[in-house]
């Protein structure tokens, strides 16, 4: 079978990194070609060349038997090509409709935008991806996992023939991740060429028929025949070791209560909820998708208002009402969504890092002090191995992993008691994913503590010592590491709410 496309020695050189090596390979029509490797390995850079966002120093893009040079992204999508990214690209004031449709709007007379058209086209669209979703709701009032699905649809609008998905199902639900995966199949019935980027070694399995492992910005090897592979050849191939246990759970004695929710309430969590946290403890959230643990952390935060609730910490009763208050009495967060509310794209590592702390710093409480700021930022890319050629280094550069670290530097840098971390792995390679884990551990045996959300069940069941589980914004169930178990924790997730929302022990059966 004649390739449909081909990368012929793609190289990619950012100031000081090269991102990506005499990159070869091809992929067919009507076939699912997996990309995996760690982060920062050169993946999402190989597609944004093919998307026409970079453009290779070296190489050759071959498709259709033609070498290519896309100069813009319209390039790209007009010769068939279209890229649905991990970081969402939405315009959250924007409605749903109008996302779907942006640039290519209809017009009636006198080139005025056709909402009636633009709304039934936008309708149509959405009920091949996402049921429940009005088309004329702003995208800034979805969750997640819609976005992601939104910029599914959007994506197949264009009627590409060559289709690259990053990291599509990281925000996903359950049920949306399996109507993608009937998307993707019926895709590739239709004769469509599917790229498939996931760190989730079980997606790759289920959806892909072939694989090519990337590595230090170099391909290491393509498999051709799923057959030929298992999980554990692949994590060696993309760590160049072997991983035993990721998540390398360290036991350690936990200290007196540091944190108290006490009947925390607001608008999307009507009723009240109450949990405390122990010193150097890390307490795991988990529920399925809608069940209001990212809310109830916005709520301790200051980031949405509260109809009611207190907040206690080392005894002292706290006053909070908006981030600023939690970060001076020490509580950070770190969000789920790491473009939209964790860094500064356009600004570079030093900055990012140094946002929040520099307050604490400046010279006679006016001025920038600079020098402490690149020291700081410098001690903390060699403790937390973030790497970026320097400190100057746009985030928006980085990958994923790195972005994520970098939001943890920022708060290191701060005096934390408490850090809240949701989904703190998500869309972060295997080998990172074990960096973030052991740094959890490190910072609960210097005494903070951490509350940790996580969608990915074994994760939050491997890193936690004890567990609570939320379903439609309650509590609906307590355990500890010893009680833990994947069918329990589930059991918890689908039940019916407490109508006693004081008791939030499990009783088992």
């Amino acid at each position: 079978m004649k390739p449909v496309l081909e990368f012929a020695s793609v190289t990619k050189v950012f100031p000081g990194v090269k991102a990506l090596d005499a990159v070869s390979f091809s992929i067919n029509n009507g076939q699912v070609h997996g990309l995996v490797g760690e982060n920062g390995s050169g993946k999402s850079t190989l597609l944004k060349i093919l998307s026409g966002a970079y453009h290779a120093n070296e190489g050759q893009i071959i498709l259709r038997g033609e070498v290519q040079d896309f100069k813009t992204t319209r390039a790209a999508i007009q010769a068939g090509i279209a890229l649905i990214y991990q970081e969402l690209n939405l315009v959250p004031e924007m409605t749903v409709a109008e996302n779907l449709m942006l640039g290519q709007f209809p017009t009636k007379g006198l080139g005025f935008i056709d909402f009636n058209r633009l709304h039934g086209i936008a309708e149509k669209q959405l009920a091949e991806v996402l049921e429940g979703v009005n088309p004329k709701e702003k995208v800034k009032n979805l969750s997640i996992g819609q976005r992601q699905m939104v910029e599914i649809a959007k994506a197949l609008l264009q009627e590409a023939d060559i289709i690259g998905f990053d990291e599509p199902t990281s925000s996903l639900s359950d049920k949306e991740v399996q109507r993608l995966f009937e998307i993707i199949k019926n895709l590739r019935s239709q004769g469509k060429a599917i790229i498939y980027v996931s760190h989730r070694m079980e997606e790759i399995f289920e959806i892909c028929d072939q694989v090519t492992v990337f590595r230090d910005g170099q391909r290491i090897v393509t498999y051709t025949d799923m057959e030929d592979v298992n999980h554990d050849l692949l994590v060696s191939n993309m760590v160049g070791r072997n991983i035993e246990n990721i998540y390398n759970y360290r036991e350690r004695p936990l200290g007196d209560t540091v944190l108290k929710v006490e009947e925390l309430s607001g608008e999307k969590i009507p009723q009240p909820v109450s949990f405390d946290l122990k010193r150097g403890e890390i307490l795991g959230f988990f529920g399925l998708v809608g069940a209001g643990r990212s809310e109830v952390m916005r709520l301790l935060y200051g980031a949405d208002k509260k109809k009611s609730g207190e907040v206690h910490l080392e005894g002292r009763k706290l006053k909070i009402d908006k981030p600023k208050d939690a970060i001076v009495e020490g509580i950070v967060f770190m969000p789920e969504d790491r473009k939209y509310d964790g860094v500064i794209p356009i600004r570079n590592v030093s900055e990012n890092i140094n946002i929040s702390c520099r307050r604490l710093h400046k010279k006679f409480n006016i001025f920038l002090d600079e020098t402490w700021e690149a020291n700081n930022a410098n001690k903390f890319v060699k403790t937390l191995s973030i790497k970026t050629p320097s400190i100057n280094q746009r985030v928006g550069n980085l990958s994923g992993g790195n972005q994520q670290k970098i939001i943890l530097a920022r708060w290191l840098s701060e005096d934390v008691s408490v850090l809240l971390m949701d989904e703190p792995t998500r869309g972060i390679d295997v080998g990172t994913k074990n960096e973030i884990y052991n740094l959890m551990y490190r910072l609960t045996e210097e005494g903070k503590s951490i509350i940790c959300i996580s969608s990915d069940l074994p994760e939050i069941m491997g890193v936690s010592d004890r567990l609570l589980v939320m379903k439609d914004g309650e509590i609906v169930g307590a355990l500890n590491r010893e009680e833990m178990d994947e069918e329990t924790i589930i059991k918890l997730a689908l039940t019916t709410n407490s109508t006693d929302n004081k008791n939030k022990l499990l009783i088992k059966e």
